[in-house]
């Protein structure tokens, strides 16, 4: 392979690479919501390379080896440990990159790439308030918030690549404006 073209197969292995972890949702998550400071955009941006040298150091790597270093990536870098079940298909998808990349199979890297591309999805992350929390401050940087997270398709794909979380039943105990008397207290009421 020539020079130019081993330089052109490797800009578009680093494409590939970013458009994987921009359609991650795990990761959109983090940044958005600047889990990783202040700078949470740039740490973002300088993971794409960080993950494109581990391939380049690495030409033998085992998924697991990928999934442990991403999931270091963003523990560290975004104090985030991912738990839906997304690391091992991010994982998956940078692996079957490198092996693309490592062939010289421009096309597929490409085919790959746009694919991702297509199928990215939008995603925001509201805080949920559930019926087990405690009256801990605010500002306690130990707590766990949990998230609920919405998907919105961006591209021109169908609503089955990024399906629309269902509206669950309404919760009995919903508090009404009545319940809530002028000092900020609210009135609990047992189920009838």
């Amino acid at each position: 392979m020539m020079a130019g073209a081993a330089e052109d197969l490797r800009v578009l292995f680093g494409a590939g690479i970013r458009a994987a972890l921009e359609a991650w949702p795990a990761l959109q998550i983090a940044v958005e919501n600047g889990f990783g400071g202040v700078h949470s955009q740039e740490k973002a941006e300088w993971l794409g390379g960080a993950v494109e040298d581990y391939f380049i150091a690495n030409a033998d790597l085992e998924l697991e080896e990928i999934e442990d270093f991403l999931g270091e990536l963003m523990t560290t870098e975004f104090d985030t440990v991912v738990e839906d079940g997304s690391l091992p298909q991010v994982s998956q998808q940078l692996q079957t990159m490198f092996h693309h990349f490592q062939k010289g199979d421009e096309a597929a890297l490409q085919e790959m790439t746009s694919h991702i591309n297509q199928q990215k999805c939008k995603v925001a992350a509201t805080p949920v308030k559930t019926a087990t929390e405690t009256d801990v401050a605010e500002d306690d940087v130990d707590s766990v918030e949990e998230m609920e997270v919405t998907a919105t398709n961006d591209g021109a794909t169908t609503d089955e690549v990024c399906p629309q979380p269902q509206p669950s039943d309404p919760d009995p105990q919903t508090i009404k404006e009545e319940d809530i008397v002028e000092d900020g207290w609210t009135i609990v009421r047992r189920k009838k």
